[in-house]
């Protein structure tokens, strides 16, 4: 695997390194490609979250935390220069097999250094049953990209108050306290955080390539016109007149908002945490003008909807969008 350098080392914004992993995967050629990056205090949600349901925006503001959306799916998380995020860009297509192969591949690193780390869940990676990172992905033509946390020594305050999960979530963990949920890295190692970055390089990558200043300029233009425009980060509120909530273990949390009129469906939305693996619009496309009631919208989809959203079955998305479940 290749490391991925920049031609300075700077503190850059976070929407810098969300163009660079695009950069990476459509303009250089390896097999598989890892970078490390750190950034000041910011919030960073998924791709179909609502920043409203997801975070503390007042509280981010009064502290001086940065909000930003991503392209890939999963849930809203808490970033700063006590952690370590790692991007993995990679010609392999098989969503299965590239997740795992990458969350057992930082697993097995934390093992090296002593630590009894495991891949477990659909995406974290857990010491003494606590999450120490948590990891999503998305696809563009011919790569897949997965990036994820590692908490080294995060700011556990800011994390807290920045980031408002659903109370759901956190019971369905057996946790009280987003406290008890995290672990921090510092507590079972006994190398800094800069050591441990070499560490990790070390363990996966056996050659470089550093990017140009002239590539640098790509991805700034491509961080102003895309990642940093209010479009992208807070985008628009769907219209509806109803709501469905779910949640499906191993899958994710649901949100479907529904525009009805005599009980048809005229326009449908599908928000939360969850990983797309395909064209959800398309998916979603197929619902407009079918009546409200689960058989018609059995009738509409498709046999199988695991290739647009990561290991959901049609039963499952019928059931979201029709059981009137809004715990």
């Amino acid at each position: 695997m290749i490391y991925v350098s920049l031609p300075e080392e700077k503190s850059r914004p976070l929407a810098f390194y969300l163009a660079m992993e695009e950069f990476v995967a459509r303009h250089v050629d390896e097999e598989h490609c890892f970078f490390m990056w750190q950034t000041e205090p910011s919030v960073i949600f998924g791709r179909n979250q609502l920043i409203e349901n997801e975070v503390n925006t007042a509280y981010c503001r009064r502290h001086g935390i940065r909000m930003y959306r991503r392209k890939s799916g999963g849930g809203c998380v808490y970033s700063d220069m006590g952690n370590v995020m790692m991007s993995y860009v990679t010609k392999d297509e098989n969503v299965n097999f590239t997740f795992n192969r990458y969350v057992n591949m930082v697993a097995l690193v934390l093992c090296k250094l002593g630590v009894e780390a495991k891949a477990t869940g659909r995406n974290d990676i857990l010491i003494d049953g606590r999450k120490v990172s948590g990891n999503a992905f998305y696809h563009i033509p011919g790569r897949s990209i997965v990036h994820g946390t590692m908490l080294y020594d995060t700011n556990m305050r800011h994390m807290v108050g920045s980031i408002t999960p659903s109370d759901e979530k956190l019971l369905s963990k057996g946790v009280e306290s987003v406290r008890q949920h995290v672990a921090l890295l510092k507590d079972y190692i006994s190398i800094g955080l800069d050591d441990f970055k070499r560490f990790v390089r070390q363990q996966l990558c056996v050659g470089e390539r550093r990017l140009t200043e002239a590539d640098v300029e790509q991805i700034e233009r491509k961080m102003r016109d895309e990642y940093l425009s209010d479009a992208f980060i807070y985008g628009k509120n769907p219209r509806y007149t109803i709501v469905r909530r779910r949640r499906i273990e191993g899958v994710g949390d649901f949100e479907a908002r529904m525009e009805l009129k005599n009980n048809i469906i005229k326009e449908v939305n599908l928000l939360g945490d969850f990983f797309l693996t395909g064209d959800l619009g398309a998916l979603l496309q197929r619902l407009k003008g079918v009546p409200l009631q689960a058989e018609a919208i059995r009738e509409a989809l498709p046999e199988r909807v695991d290739d647009v959203v990561h290991r959901l079955s049609r039963e499952q998305l019928v059931e979201v969008l029709t059981i009137n479940n809004k715990q």
